[in-house]
């Protein structure tokens, strides 16, 4: 099983408005919500091209009961620990340019976490666990280190999706992949990146630390890819970005749900990158024909350096 944990997720209430005044009244000619959190986009995702998982994390009050009965109406599997407080909104505000508010989140309880580390015990070898997001108010500061360990005694593959130094400490418990962006890998060796040539160097330091894979994304100019034996470059798909949130979660299931598969490094390395780009050409996350239509335009180069 293919577990994917969003420990703050969120209802995103999205509003577009033609010309946004400030301290004016500003009426909306569209909007809609969306059920969000990195991991949540994920299960999105894998649900769409016919790969079960299951969501942990903390639900609450009535965004909480919104998102469960989603799950349910979408025949999505979910393990959330009830909480006391209120799962967040999140307001898009879409004008001229892009505005958000992203709210807090419910502060949780130290039983609630005990409730959720209780469920996450049950993952056992051959699951995978897909860590991504923000933490939320109240849980322990090490609470990704906690999942982690219990992964690492199960003998169940984790993936993790964050940034910073709380990335830097979990390369080293040996994650399946992690999945940096250019400005994040930046972020974790204090450096800025202008060209692939100067990223090859540290996406092998990132195998050097602990990572089994590792895909760094370069949004418009493309994506790569390292393991031990292969260093591999995928260029951009041409076509019109429409929303890019949700494409790296994309990228990382489509990844995931090919290896569970039983496909090589290469092969979910194209999938991966279909997914990405399949999303960032959507309103939502790709369903399994766009995906589709993306591989077919898709290309895995092997990267030779000089």
């Amino acid at each position: 099983m293919i577990y994917t944990v969003t420990l703050n997720p969120s209802i995103d209430y999205v509003v577009e408005v033609d010309k946004f005044v400030e301290g004016g009244l500003n009426r909306s000619k569209k909007e809609y919500s969306n059920v969000g959190g990195k991991g949540i986009m994920v299960s999105k995702l894998l649900k769409n091209i016919g790969i079960e998982s299951t969501a942990l994390g903390f639900t609450g009050g009535f965004t909480g009961d919104y998102i469960k009965s989603w799950f349910k109406e979408e025949c999505m599997l979910e393990m959330f620990t009830q909480v006391s407080q209120n799962t967040r909104i999140n307001v898009k505000l879409k004008s001229e340019c892009e505005s958000e508010i992203n709210g807090k989140g419910p502060e949780i309880k130290s039983d609630e976490q005990e409730d959720f580390l209780r469920k996450i015990r049950n993952v056992s070898k051959g699951d995978i666990v897909i860590v991504s997001g923000s933490s939320a108010p109240g849980l322990d500061e090490n609470i990704l280190t906690q999942i982690v360990d219990v992964c690492i005694e199960n003998g169940a593959d984790f993936v993790v999706d964050i940034s910073g130094e709380k990335l830097s400490d979990l390369i080293e418990k040996k994650p399946l992949l992690i999945k940096p962006n250019i400005d994040e890998l930046g972020d974790l060796f204090g450096r800025k990146f202008e060209t692939k040539r100067e990223i090859i160097p540290y996406g092998k330091k990132c195998l050097e630390m602990g990572a089994k894979y590792v895909i760094v994304s370069m949004g418009q100019d493309g994506a790569l890819f390292f393991s031990q034996e292969n260093i591999y470059f995928a260029p951009r798909i041409e076509g019109k970005l429409i929303n890019s949130v949700g494409a790296g979660d994309s990228m990382l299931a489509g990844f995931v749900a090919s290896l569970k598969e039983g496909n090589d490094e290469k092969e979910s390395f194209k999938i991966a990158v279909s997914c990405a780009t399949a999303t960032a050409f959507c309103q939502d996350i790709a369903s399994k024909e766009e995906v589709e239509k993306m591989y077919k335009k898709a290309v895995i180069e092997e990267y030779k350096t000089m």
